[in-house]
């Protein structure tokens, strides 16, 4: 099949092509590494196409630097011992990540724990897995437009440094985490509470700070202690009032999720619009500059510290979602509902960034779980999802997009590719059960 688009001059122009895959996995993040190597490792040939030149999406990108969602939510976890729920994927990069030197010991965060990870460590970590399962990785590439016939989708059109070209797929996972493939081809998905969406964040990391004298002061919470946001709220520059500082692996570094952005008239801004994206990284310099000049000015232990670099670009934590045969909705995560078909467990509190007041509702001692079928979208053959833009309700998105869920979500799409391709099954007719029990024997 080859790609040909008709011109308004009527001049017809036709692509040369990559190759044929048995997988294309568009984007990579956790979800897509995790599809990527998991289809490898099966035996399929994959093709993994990221927008940078190098993989971990906003784990790396937007320096979200911190592996949530693995632990089980506790009432006091001061004095508890961090208690895993999730595995799989999850818990092989984990263990390598670990391994190589990249990620901290559990550390406390409200009523549950993250693990903090090094942003460099996670690129090799990511690399040897890829290299290994043989995966093909196309870097400094972009899905430009989509081919299909009718509801089918049979490839996609790529820009390189080179020019165009097109890749032709048995089957197409979705894990840019905006839905870029659904939405281009022409499929339904919607935008937050009524096109609302969540606040990115800038996240950027300061040096030399004296951490001894700075847990005295912080506490071992990372999320900030009240006298801390007493002193934000006094402070009209900083939109942020609540905020999570968390030590790395690195001696005297800290990872500093403490911005909001909005539009500089302070409106919401969705990054699915080139021009809000723009805004959002411009903005987003100034916030961060503010929360390190009050770091430094009234946290002890910041005195002496300095500014090491911004993320490279703004957090993103919500844009589309697919309207899928399934969908996680807001009752769901807060009955902490349990499923046959479950992918994945999560506990992660529902955590709103937008607003005047963001919302926190914590999940205690219980975890709910996502069905299969929140990947698939109704409609278009070929394609599933994997990562934040399954298909779910506003603040169940909020609980169930982070990154331990997002590596069983690329998990349990490559192994549904794998099925698909074997007894050529569309997407939307694989039995839910029949793919809890395969994530649950293929770890």
């Amino acid at each position: 099949m080859t790609y040909t688009r008709n011109l308004p001059s009527g001049f017809k122009f036709e692509l040369n092509s990559f190759g044929h895959f048995d997988v294309v996995v568009v984007g990579g993040g956790p979800a897509g590494i995790a599809a990527a190597v998991t289809a490898g490792e099966r035996g399929l040939s994959v093709l993994l196409i990221e927008r940078l030149g190098f993989c971990g999406g906003a784990a790396v990108a937007g320096l979200s630097g911190t592996i949530c969602g693995l632990y089980m939510t506790v009432e006091n976890p001061h004095e508890a011992t961090p208690e895993q729920i999730i595995f799989g994927f999850a818990e092989q990069f984990r263990d390598a990540l670990y391994r190589e030197g990249g990620l901290t010991e559990p550390q406390i965060y409200g009523k549950t724990w993250v693990a903090t990870h090094d942003c460099a460590k996670y690129k090799k970590v990511a690399t040897d897995m890829l290299r290994a399962a043989k995966v093909t990785v196309l870097y400094h590439t972009q899905v430009i437009d989509v081919i299909a016939e009718e509801e089918e989708l049979k490839g996609m059109v790529l820009h390189t440094k080179s020019g165009f070209t097109a890749v032709y797929a048995k089957k197409v996972i979705d894990a840019s985490g905006d839905a870029d493939v659904v939405y281009k081809m022409g499929l339904k998905t919607t935008k937050g509470n009524n096109g609302v969406i969540q606040n990115p964040s800038m996240m950027f990391k300061v040096g030399n700070v004296n951490l001894p004298k700075y847990l005295a002061y912080w506490g071992q919470d990372t999320i900030s202690p009240p006298k801390v946001v007493s002193m934000l709220e006094a402070q009209d520059e900083l939109l942020r009032k609540k905020v999570w500082l968390f030590p790395t692996v690195n001696p005297g570094e800290l990872l500093v999720n403490a911005t909001k952005i909005t539009g500089f008239d302070k409106r919401a801004l969705d990054v699915t619009d080139p021009v809000d994206h723009t805004e959002a990284e411009q903005f987003s310099i100034y916030q961060a500059k503010a929360f390190f000049d009050f770091l430094k000015a009234n946290v002890p232990g910041c005195e002496d510290s300095y500014f090491i670099d911004y993320a490279t670009e703004v957090g993103v934590r919500q844009t589309r979602s697919i309207d899928g045969v399934a969908r996680l909705t807001n009752d769901d995560v807060i009955s902490k509902r349990k499923f046959g078909d479950a992918i994945a467990k999560s506990s992660w509190p529902i955590e709103l960034h937008y607003g005047a007041k963001p919302k926190t509702e914590w999940l205690v001692e219980d975890y709910y779980e996502v069905p299969f079928h929140t990947l698939v979208p109704k409609v278009g053959k070929n394609l599933i999802v994997a990562g934040r833009c399954l298909s779910s309700e506003h603040e169940a998105l909020a609980s169930c997009r982070v990154t331990a869920q997002c590596f069983e979500y690329g998990r349990a799409a490559a192994l549904a590719a794998d099925l698909a391709i074997k007894e050529d099954l569309a997407f939307q007719a694989i039995e839910g059960g029949h793919m809890a029990y395969l994530m649950q024997q293929i770890s």
